[in-house]
């Protein structure tokens, strides 16, 4: 999600200190960790920040987790949506001034300002989307991000299977490595089954603008495209006003769409709360980056259910997204990461 892109090279070095040691690349990292103070029994306070409405796709899967940890006796948990970057730093402080254990949330659009937040309250746990690495001079500071690539791939595969003029049209919210890799990922897995597949590539400035994602999406149907790549919403609204279809990004909108959305790439973030909450109760949390929850071998992300298209999508196509899925879980393939920002071709 969000505002504000590092350097080309996070993403090379984000997979480099991922990868290196599995899980290991989890070891906390540099200063100590936090007072162990929390009893595991206990419910652990966690308060949520958002600059977008919880029904935004990419904070929904953090809130539904939240929810669900709730639900179990897991947490208590409150949260603020809607939180404008000039607001996001004083929200952090009221939640941290209010005692609570872990704050989550999405630091993309003010980075520098949330980590000077950070350091003013060393005892409570800091766990927030961002373009950078985990770094020891933050040390009560994880950090982690959609890394969902795997999915994506696969469901370029399908997408592949299912354009009928190898036109496809995808529409971003803005061009930072967060929808950079996943829109890289789709277009690799596009032309594993049509190689001379062209793509219409263009970003709407903003992560919540329905009719200006629709507008968009609308423009690329009329100059040709046949299947819409959805990585925001608004757009399987015009595949569905022009009868066309569209692969969905990072939650599961068939139900809403049964005729238009043939696949989605879905984003767990149940793994990432997780960790971090075991880190909390025993007193080990520390920074850390915790991207690699995201990766398909994680449990991270998925392939959402065909659905309505079972039987409708090529038994070639599922066979390789089948055989690509057998590997990447067993460690015998990779999606390449790319952070840099795609182009229409």
């Amino acid at each position: 999600m969000h505002h504000r892109t590092t350097s080309q090279h996070f993403g090379r070095l984000s997979r480099r200190g991922l990868l290196k040691g599995g899980v290991g690349a989890l070891t906390l990292t540099g200063a100590a960790a936090l007072p162990g103070r929390l009893l595991a029994q206990d419910p652990i306070k966690v308060a949520g920040i958002y600059t977008v409405p919880v029904e935004q796709q990419w904070v929904s899967r953090i809130h539904i987790a939240a929810e669900a940890a709730k639900a179990a006796g897991q947490i208590d948990y409150s949260y603020s949506e809607n939180t404008a970057n000039t607001d996001y730093p004083r929200v952090m402080r009221e939640y941290a001034e209010s005692g609570v254990d872990l704050i989550v949330g999405e630091i993309f659009g003010v980075e520098q300002e949330a980590r000077e937040v950070v350091l003013d309250y060393p005892d409570t746990a800091f766990l927030l989307g961002s373009s950078f690495l985990d770094d020891p001079a933050y040390p009560n500071l994880s950090v982690f991000d959609n890394y969902i690539q795997d999915a994506s791939y696969l469901s370029g595969i399908i997408a592949g299977a299912m354009t009928e003029t190898g036109h496809i049209g995808m529409v971003g919210g803005f061009p930072i490595p967060e929808v950079n890799r996943l829109m890289h990922a789709f277009m690799a897995g596009v032309k594993e089954i049509k190689p001379d597949a062209s793509f219409q590539v263009s970003f709407i400035g903003s992560w919540f603008d329905p009719p200006k994602a629709k507008e968009t999406a609308f423009a690329m149907i009329e100059n040709g495209a046949d299947l819409l790549y959805a990585e925001r919403f608004g757009v399987s609204d015009a595949a569905k006003e022009k009868g066309i279809l569209a692969i969905g990004n990072v939650i599961d909108t068939q139900s809403e769409y049964p005729d238009t959305v043939v696949a989605s790439a879905i984003w767990h973030f149940e793994p990432t709360l997780q960790a971090a909450l075991a880190a909390v109760a025993d007193g080990s949390f520390a920074a850390a980056n915790y991207g690699l929850y995201s990766f398909m071998k994680e449990g991270g992300c998925s392939l959402a259910p065909l659905g309505t298209f079972e039987g409708k999508v090529p038994e070639a196509a599922l066979a390789m997204v089948a055989a690509k899925q057998a590997a990447i879980a067993a460690g015998d393939f990779s999606v390449e990461i790319n952070d840099e920002e795609p182009m229409s071709s």
